[in-house]
């Protein structure tokens, strides 16, 4: 998932140092859930645990909870309930409980810097912590992934089920100097996500062009990190496989209207646009503009930072129609008979019985957690290692297993087709590998 821009990311680490000087964070303030000591109640919920006796430890989970993707994430934090309840609240021989965190202001409308500081310290310094899941935004994980690898006792592991940032494990194209080693400052890996990186996403988007029989393609950014990365991978990409790209430039996010610049792009005789970045960086503003002045035979077509799509409907109305979206990831129709049968037993437990697809990747996420705290010797540094050795078999999301660099070996990237004014699943690339090491 996106990333919010690397000065946003300095400011965050100024703050946690600045807090860790302070001495701040830690349980402090936290209730005592048994003995595990809860984080602060300034950004995470209660302990939730219903197992036998007192938890030995705390997982918790960092997430956006606020925003337009609210009922998104939320469902995720109950997906992560759901199978520590199926767990018995145990892993192994140490029992478990969990806490949701926030890493969203109202003002920011998601994950802000500041709140991804103020966790990260909070994490390092409670040992009662063991590992956490997240984040979604893979600007926040910037932030927490170097803190949580010099934590006391660690480094404390981190298991991501949306971040698609390709600098966060591995280098590349669109990637900043000095990544990924600059978030593992003891030289130990503490971090993986089980979603494809952007080098995978912008393959698929190309060969997803090629399918459509588009030939000659403009190509936005929003001048943030993540919008540039997905968009130099999806360029990259189309250049490999001979489709004409008519130009790249970016879009300013805090500009009233976009009406020029889709005039200059119209001039150049296109037939597709795609918009690497976020919808909240005035995203649902440029769509309208595109969709005015190019007309409906110019086809729109963007990245994961324009999820959840709810908020691309409402955000540009009826000219988001026909967009296509793509989503690292499969979509829950695709799964195997672990995942199907997670999807309908946590959905009878959901209104209206819809599940999103982040919330399979959540529930994945929390069963490898619980499985490398079962694994290890019960110490922060065991459980990261531990993560770093996940072997899924017949898991919710398959099979699939992590690399060195904490990379999945599955990789599937989903298209999504805005249909209706819904959100429709058209179908699901796994790109190459010749393509993606192009991108």
């Amino acid at each position: 998932m996106s990333r919010r821009p690397l000065l946003a990311a300095l400011i965050g680490l100024t703050a946690v140092l600045a807090l860790l000087a302070a001495g701040c964070g830690g349980g402090g303030g936290g209730k005592k859930g048994g003995n595990a000591t809860a984080l602060p109640a300034s950004s995470c919920s209660d302990i939730y645990y219903e197992g036998d006796g007192s938890p030995d430890y705390v997982i918790a989970s960092d997430l956006p909870l606020q925003g337009s993707g609210r009922a998104q994430t939320v469902q995720m934090t109950e997906a992560i309930k759901f199978v520590l309840k199926q767990h018995d609240f145990k892993a192994g021989d140490y029992k478990i409980g969990y806490q949701s965190c926030d890493d969203a202001t109202a003002q920011e409308g998601g994950w802000a810097s500041e709140k991804c500081s103020a966790n990260a310290n909070a994490y390092a310094q409670n040992k009662s912590v063991i590992g956490l899941i997240g984040t979604f935004n893979s600007g926040c994980a910037e932030i927490i992934i170097p803190v949580l690898n010099r934590a006391p006792d660690g480094p404390v592991g981190m298991i991501s089920p949306a971040n698609t940032y390709v600098g966060l494990t591995h280098g590349g194209p669109g990637t900043a100097a000095g990544e990924p080693d600059k978030y593992y400052p003891t030289g130990k890996r503490n971090y993986i996500r089980i979603v494809a990186a952007d080098d995978y996403q912008g393959a698929a988007d190309a060969l997803h062009t090629q399918q459509l029989g588009l030939k000659n393609i403009y190509i936005l950014n929003d001048k943030q990190a993540y919008g540039l990365g997905v968009a130099t991978d999806y360029r990259n990409s189309l250049n490999r496989l001979g489709i004409k790209v008519a130009g790249f430039s970016a879009w300013n996010s805090k500009a009233s209207s976009y009406t020029g610049l889709a005039t200059q792009i119209k001039a150049r005789g296109v037939d597709a646009v795609f918009i690497g970045g976020l919808i909240c960086e005035n995203g649902g503003k440029l769509i309208k503009d595109l969709s005015s002045v190019l007309g409906s035979g110019v086809q729109l077509l963007g990245p994961d930072g324009f999820t959840p799509i709810s908020a691309v409907v409402s955000g540009a109305g009826k000219a988001s129609e026909g967009m296509y979206i793509s989503v690292a990831g499969q979509p829950n129709e695709n799964l195997g008979p672990t995942g199907k049968k997670f999807v309908k037993d946590f959905g009878a437990t959901q209104a209206g019985g819809q599940v999103d697809p982040y919330s399979s990747y959540a529930a994945q996420s929390a069963d490898a957690l619980l499985t490398a705290i079962a694994n290890s010797d019960g110490t922060r540094a065991d459980v990261a290692a531990q993560l770093l050795k996940t072997k899924v078999t017949d898991g919710i999301l398959g099979t699939f297993t992590i690399n060195e660099n904490g990379d999945t070996n599955a990789n599937p990237v989903t298209i999504y087709k805005i249909k209706g004014g819904k959100q429709t699943t058209y179908k699901t690339i796994t790109p190459p590998q010749d393509l993606v090491k192009g991108a």
